[in-house]
C-alpha cells in the first residue's frame, strides 16, 4: 500500500471516531436536558402538592376558628340572657317583696286630692267593695261601702266609699238612701273632684223621688257651679225635662 493511501484510510478513521464522538456527546445533552426537565416537573408537582396541602389545612384551621368564634359568640349571647333573666328576676322579686311588706305596714297616700294613712286591712276592704260594684252587685257594694264609711271615718278613701255607696243605693232604688249619702259627701267635702257627678246623681234620686223642684234646683246650681262641663250638660237637660 502506498504512503498516500494509507494517509488517506488515516483521514478517514480520524473523520469516522470525531463524528461518533459527536454523536455520542449529542445523545448524552438530550439525555441531560431530558433528566433534567423530568426533575423540574416532579419538583412542579411536588410543590403543587405541598401548596394543595397547605391550603387546605388553612381552610380547615379557618372553618374550625369560625366554628370556635360561633359557639363563644353563643355562649356570650347565652350568658347575656341569663344576665338578663336574672335582672328581670330580682326587679320582679323585691317588688313582690316590697309589694307583700306593704300588706302589712301601712301608708301615706294621697286619693284624688285627700291624704291620709291607709292600713292595709283599710285598703283591702275599699278595694273589696269597688269590685262588687264593678261586677254589678250593687247591695254588696253599698254594705261593703256603708261599712267602710263607719269604720274608718279619717280614710282618704273616705270620699270616693260615700260616693260609690250614693251610687249603689241610687242603683237598687233605695233613693233616700243615696239623697243621705251623697248630701253628707258634699257636705263634708264640698271640693272634692267627684262632687259634681254626686250632685248629679243626688238630682236625679230627688226627681226619681218625685221631688222635682229640688232635682231641678240642684241640677241648676251644677250648671252655675260647673259651666262648660259635660255634668252641666247633662245638667242642663234634665232641667228642660222636669219643666
Amino acid at each position: 500500500m502506498s504512503k498516500h493511501s494509507q494517509s488517506v484510510k488515516q483521514t478517514l478513521s480520524r473523520a469516522f471516531c470525531l463524528s461518533v464522538t459527536v454523536v455520542c456527546l449529542s445523545a448524552s445533552n438530550s439525555a441531560w436536558a431530558l433528566f433534567a426537565d423530568d426533575e423540574a416537573r416532579k419538583a412542579i408537582l411536588d410543590l403543587r402538592k405541598t401548596l394543595a396541602t397547605t391550603q387546605m389545612d388553612l381552610q380547615n384551621q379557618i372553618e374550625k376558628l369560625k366554628a370556635e368564634n360561633a359557639e363563644l359568640r353563643g355562649k356570650v349571647e347565652n350568658l347575656e340572657k341569663q344576665g338578663e333573666d336574672i335582672n328581670a328576676s330580682q326587679k320582679t322579686y323585691y317588688q313582690d317583696l316590697d309589694t307583700r311588706l306593704g300588706n302589712f305596714e301601712p301608708r301615706t297616700v294621697t286619693i284624688e286630692g285627700v291624704s291620709g294613712i291607709v292600713q292595709p286591712s283599710e285598703k283591702k276592704a275599699y278595694d273589696d267593695a269597688l269590685k262588687a260594684f264593678q261586677a254589678g252587685n250593687l247591695k254588696k257594694a253599698d254594705e261593703g261601702f256603708s261599712a267602710f264609711a263607719n269604720k274608718y271615718p279619717k280614710s282618704p278613701y273616705l270620699p270616693l266609699a260615700l260616693f260609690w255607696s250614693g251610687n249603689s243605693k241610687y242603683g237598687i232604688k233605695d233613693y233616700t238612701g243615696a239623697i243621705a249619702q251623697l248630701q253628707s259627701l258634699i257636705k263634708r267635702f264640698p271640693n272634692h273632684p267627684r262632687i259634681p257627678a254626686a250632685m248629679l246623681t243626688l238630682g236625679n234620686a230627688q226627681l226619681e223621688s218625685g221631688n222635682k223642684v229640688v232635682a231641678k234646683k240642684t241640677f241648676t246650681e251644677i250648671v252655675a257651679k260647673y259651666p262648660d262641663t259635660d255634668t252641666a250638660k247633662e245638667a242642663q237637660q234634665l232641667i228642660a225635662a222636669t219643666k
